[in-house]
């Protein structure tokens, strides 16, 4: 190939003298008639992408189609190496057809991924595919992480990274809640392109638990979670100390403040970055900056204008997306972050790239002997790819050396080329971005002149336009195109015509002079092929009365005129339009000259176009119309019509009569139209029938009537307001008996038993019979014989019946009337049937496919027309399984003459037998033989009990039954269980599995009075069942509460309770005089006060009194009442220990010693000894008792 490729010393000038004396290749025809009967090496004509990505839950489809004469056998390589095909049973290659279907069921999918490249081969060339890289989809786990709780302070920004597991293709990112509700994105939080989620400055509302990211997998159509991240938005003025002191400042995510800050780019980072795109595709640049106010993002290029043709924004313009990208598109792409206290630049620069494209690919040739031609392919891209030639699949260094062969980069010249070099050429483009690759073939042959175009085909064209004659051709070597007219002048290109390389004749300027015969000839050194056509040169169309411009009182009427004048041969058609739209329904009257508004409105003002079409050409004229308001009209009153008047018959005849009438007044309404009936006095009398209606100016109207008929006629006229009454009736005029003018209507043939043929139809009325002695005459015969008609005349009936023919077999029949007169006319001859039977045959050939363990495909041989014998309606599937003796027989019927069906919802693991029957109009017909059929193991349905028995305090023994539906070999059972607590929590799974002959089990160590929740499911080898589930309690132990009952039963505890309602009722008294001293009393009095213990706060843990607590929550004594809101009312007496400094702040007491005295101090937490600091007033000395 090196020697090929290799430039020597002028070269170049020698391809431009080969390319003088070359003579022209010849394109390949598109006409397939053509293409039929010519050798042909192959082509690819449907190929699988070069990236195929397939679902490992279906077959792998690698399609590779071909055409070529003759037809062109298939071979496959893999991975560079050979692909033997028919040696793996999962692999299939369709008959005629290259393309390989894997059936990766039960199989590792991954063992047919690869590169695969099919090539077709026939006696004149090979075709090669593109390099196809299987793939297989994937749809990965979430790699394990621990999400740690962000906790970050209002108005800083944040990043909440997605981190989405690498599938194949990639998986499209979205956020959503625990609900399954999609995140609010705006101007402030957006996603970026990688899944992460970003906020410029974070907000109160922005604290929740449930951040998660999820994953979809477009192949597989699975949906990934990531684990939810909770984020804690913290305001620093609002919060306290004590609380303050709780967190770690710097476990924050960020520690910037609150306040307002200009903006910075959180991605991408730095002044500036670079992105790589591929011409043609689309190119995402994305900005996000944080900042407070949010920042708002624009972007420009430098040095150039953003395309706004194929530009896009998107995510509140954080995101810049270029369609259809090429080489211009390069540059540096500024984005600026501006808010009211700054703005941020960052700088992408964008370099453009392209993987080969082409600028034109190579084309198929067609040469003769000793021709020349030549093969380019020219492509792009950058970096500049390189090109390399195959001929049939073999680069040209390991292909056989050809002479007549010159290779220069993206040139291939074939000289001289000789019968039997036919071949298929391959042209390889690649760079480190991809690859192109093209076939193209030369045919050598030696084919006489045909003409494509058809003959005798008529031209039209209007006078003054061009004129094109077609003659395309085809032959090897390229045939030489001659025109002649009226088969004598010879045309020759000059100023009149052209005549084109595709052998088109053109005339620049058609007149009517150039109307007539021409003539192509077709020649080559191998024939010659004429062709006729004939031209016709047309007057034009023109408008010659266009429409004037109108002025028209509302309600009345207005006329626009358009007269035209045409060629004489074509016929025009006229459209009206207004204000270049159709017109409105209603009020508008069309003729072929004029447009009739009637009953103007002020909507109806506008430009009315006339436009004049024909199938050549077209004119148009237009008129505008201005309405102008009315005087108001006088006050009319409106009725309808007086009946017409003296009615007159004149110029009778057999089948016509003329009518004349008087109008009668029409009352201020114009008559629109007169209603002409009649009555068939012989027939039916008394009963008056519609005949024909006459315009409203009309006095007269000529009748056309029926033989044998007894015509009596009367008229109504119509206005606006209505119909008159009907006329007087004019005198009776009878017509003469003739032949029926009809046949029957509705005839139809079937047959209803076996061997009979029934013939129907609707019989003629009275008034259709047109004479006497109505008959009917009913003729049949075989469809498809030479037999004779047979026929039978029937009397005035709609039915009759043909014994003793064959079983279902078509028949043409028809009806004819006739009378006493005659026949009528030469009747319709309709197809039918005669009657069937049930069918002879059953279906052959049944194979049954099982796919799965629920389905299973049957394909059987379709039984022959004739065993039908009747109609056919498809196809019965009887199947039953073996295991259930007494389940009925199953049936699915599939419609029409089908070959295969599917078997849905089988029980897995079981034996199936099944026939199939076919279906006519009249049964079914015999079963075929019987066939059976296995299908695989599946899931078992779920044991058919689960039962809690025999509770103790930590045991519990469970009771199971087997599978109803075992769908396979049990291979035994899965038990979860978990202790529930008293808010419905559920506590940590236990896991246990036992053998399929295991159905009871006790569980040991378990918790008493807990309620305890039980999972159980079967499993054979291919999986686990359905879960059953059963909640049960453990035995209570009642021990303490008998206890508890018991002391409170005994005597000495009610007397001890006596005893201390009579000491409160003693204390309260006290308190009572006390408080009405109405001074303070010594320290001493309330010391003593405060050693009674029904008074003194007591300490939890071991029932000693503690001492007062001069804590800072000041939380009321244990059992005291506390208000509404939340806080300890003082009680109004001023003889309380606030005097004494507890309570208080601890500044106000009456001497010095009593700090010291009474100081109090923290019993171990807060929540122990907040005791009340009020004095012991009768309210609080009770309420401790509450």
């Amino acid at each position: 190939m090196d020697r090929n490729r290799k430039r020597v010393p002028g070269f170049a000038a020698m391809l431009l003298i080969l390319l003088s004396h070359m003579t022209s290749a010849l394109e390949v025809p598109l006409d397939p008639k053509v293409l039929e009967g010519l050798p042909q090496p192959p082509t690819i004509t449907l190929q699988s992408p070069k990236d195929y990505i397939f679902d490992p839950r279906e077959n792998i489809v690698i399609h590779c189609e071909a055409k070529g004469k003759p037809h062109p056998s298939f071979l496959w390589t893999r991975n560079g190496t050979h692909f033997e095909v028919e040696k793996d049973s999962k692999v299939l290659m369709k008959p005629g057809s290259g393309t390989l279907v894997i059936d990766i069921s039960g199989e590792k999918a991954e063992a047919y991924e690869g590169t695969y490249q099919c090539t077709a081969h026939n006696e004149h060339g090979t075709a090669v595919s593109n390099s196809i890289v299987i793939r297989q989809s994937r749809s990965p786990l979430w790699s394990k992480e621990r999400n740690e709780a962000i906790a970050v302070q209002m108005g800083g920004s944040l990043v909440l990274k997605c981190r989405p597991p690498a599938g194949l293709p990639p998986p499209v990112i979205f956020w959503m809640d625990n609900n399954f509700q999609r995140l609010p994105l705006d101007q402030r939080v957006s996603q970026a392109l990688n899944g992460d989620l970003y906020f410029s400055n974070v907000l109160p509302e922005d604290t929740r638990s449930d951040y998660i990211c999820y994953a979809r997998f477009p192949h597989t159509q699975t949906i990934q979670q990531k684990q939810p991240i909770s984020v804690t938005v913290l305001d620093m003025q609002t919060m306290n100390e004590t609380v303050a002191s709780l967190y770690n400042f710097t476990d924050f995510y960020v520690d910037s403040p609150d306040g307002e800050r200009r903006p910075r780019f959180m991605m991408p980072q730095g002044a500036t970055s670079t992105k790589m795109v591929l011409r043609g595709e689309t190119l995402e640049l994305e900005c996000i900056a944080d900042g407070l106010p949010t920042p708002e993002i624009s972007w420009q290029k430098d040095g150039g204008e953003l395309p706004s043709s194929r530009m896009s924004f998107y995510n509140y313009k954080k995101t810049l997306k270029v369609s259809d990208v090429n080489e211009a598109d390069g540059g540096d792409y500024r984005c600026t972050a501006t808010n009211n206290l700054g703005t941020a630049h960052h700088i992408i620069k964008v370099t453009v790239k392209a993987a080969p494209f082409w600028v034109s690919a190579p084309r198929n040739l067609i040469l003769a002997p000793n021709e020349t031609g030549i093969l380019t392919c020219r492509v792009n891209g950058t970096p500049k790819p390189l090109i390399t030639w195959l001929v049939n699949g073999v680069s040209l260094e390991n292909a056989p050396e050809d002479h007549s062969r010159k290779v220069d980069d993206d040139t291939v010249i074939l000289s001289n080329v000789q019968s039997g070099s036919s071949a298929v050429y391959q042209c390889n483009a690649s760079n480190e971005f991809g690859y192109l690759m093209a076939n193209a073939f030369v045919n050598v042959l030696a084919e006489p002149p045909r003409v494509l175009s058809p003959p005798n085909q008529v031209y039209q064209v209007i006078t003054n336009n061009p004129a094109l004659l077609h003659c395309a051709s085809f032959g090897s070597p390229i045939p030489a195109i001659t025109w002649f007219k009226d088969s004598q002048t010879s045309i020759k290109s000059g100023d009149s015509y052209v005549i084109h390389e595709n052998g088109t004749l053109e005339i620049i300027v058609a007149q009517p002079v150039n109307s007539g015969k021409y003539t192509c000839i077709a020649t080559n050194n191998l024939g010659i092929k004429e062709n006729h056509v004939k031209l016709e040169v047309k007057e034009p169309t023109r408008i010659l009365k266009q429409p004037e411009y109108k002025v028209v009182q509302s309600g009345m009427s207005a006329v626009f005129e358009c007269k035209v004048k045409h060629d004489p041969t074509l016929d025009p058609t006229v459209t009206w339009l207004k204000d270049n739209r159709e017109l409105p329904d209603g009020r508008f009257e069309v003729n072929m000259e004029s447009l009739t508004i009637k009953n103007v409105t002020e909507e109806d003002e506008g430009t009315y176009t006339c436009i004049m079409n024909t199938t050549l050409d077209q004119d148009s004229a237009s008129a505008m119309l201005t309405v102008v308001e009315a005087p108001p009209p006088p006050a009319i009153v409106y009725e309808k019509p007086d009946p017409p008047t003296d009615l007159e018959l004149t110029d009778q005849t057999e089948r016509s009569v003329h009518l004349t009438w008087i109008p009668g007044d029409e009352h201020n309404s114009p008559t629109e139209k007169f209603l002409i009936q009649y009555e068939d006095l012989l027939h039916q009398p008394g009963v008056w029938i519609n005949l024909t209606e006459a315009s409203g100016t009309s006095t007269t109207a000529q009748l056309n009537l029926s033989p044998y008929v007894y015509y009596s006629f009367r008229v109504l006229a119509m206005n606006h307001v209505g119909y008159s009454h009907p006329s007087q009736p004019s005198s009776q005029y009878r017509t003469n008996p003739a032949a029926p003018d009809e046949n029957p209507s509705d005839v139809e043939c079937l047959g209803t038993m076996p061997g009979d043929l029934v013939i129907s139809w609707t019989p003629l009325t009275g008034f259709q019979a047109n004479g006497p002695s109505l008959e009917y005459k009913v003729l049949w015969r075989q469809k498809d014989t030479d037999e004779d008609w047979s026929s039978q005349n029937v009397g005035n009936a709609s039915e009759f019946v043909v014994s003793g023919a064959p079983i279902y077999v078509p028949y043409e029949v028809k009806v004819q009337a006739l009378n006493d007169y005659g026949n009528g006319p030469e009747p319709e001859v309709v197809i039918g049937h005669s009657g069937g039977d049930l069918p002879l045959s059953a279906p052959e050939s049944v194979q049954i496919m099982v796919h799965n363990s629920t389905l299973a495909e049957v394909h059987w041989e379709p039984v022959s027309f004739s065993s039908v014998r009747g109609k056919l309606q498809g196809y019965k599937v009887y199947y039953r399984r073996e295991e259930d003796t007494e389940q009925q027989e199953l049936v699915l019927t599939f419609s029409g003459n089908r070959s295969e069906g599917r078997l849905p919802g089988l029980q897995p693991y079981s034996t199936y037998n099944l026939t199939i029957r076919v279906l006519n109009n009249k049964g079914e017909g015999p079963p075929s033989p019987s066939q059976t059929f296995k299908t695989p193991e599946g899931v078992p349905g779920p044991p058919s009990f689960l039962n809690a028995i025999n509770p103790s305090l930590d045991t519990l023994t469970l009771q199971w039954g087997p599978p109803a539906s075992n769908n396979g070999r049990l291979a035994g059972y899965t038990l979860k269980y978990q202790p529930v607590n008293n808010t419905n929590e559920l506590g940590p799974v236990k896991v246990m599995t036992f053998l399929a002959n295991e159905t009871t089990t006790t569980l040991g160590n378990l918790n008493s009075s807990m309620l305890y929740k039980f999972y159980l499911s079967a499993k054979t080898i291919k999986g686990s069942g359905p879960v059953i589930t059963e909640e049960a309690f453990t035995v209570m132990d009642t021990t303490v509460a008998s206890r508890q009952v018991d002391i409170a039963t005994q005597g000495w505890f009610i007397g001890l309770m006596c005893a201390i309602a009579l000491l409160i009722l003693v204390l309260l008294i006290v308190c009572f005089i006390k408080r009405n001293k109405g001074g303070k009393y010594p320290v001493k009095e309330k010391e003593d006060a405060h050693q009674d213990p029904e008074i003194q706060p007591m300490k939890e843990d071991d029932g000693t009194f503690g001492e007062y607590s001069d804590t800072e929550d000041h939380k009321p004594l244990k059992g005291s009442r506390t208000p509404s809101n939340g806080t300890v009312r003082r009680d109004e007496s001023d003889d309380s220990l606030v005097d004494y400094g507890e309570g208080g702040d601890g500044q106000f007491n009456e001497d010095g010693s009593f700090i010291g005295q009474y100081s109090g101090k923290k019993e171990k937490d807060t929540h122990e000894g907040n005791e009340s600091s009020e004095a012991p007033s009768p309210v609080n000395a009770m309420n401790s008792f509450v």
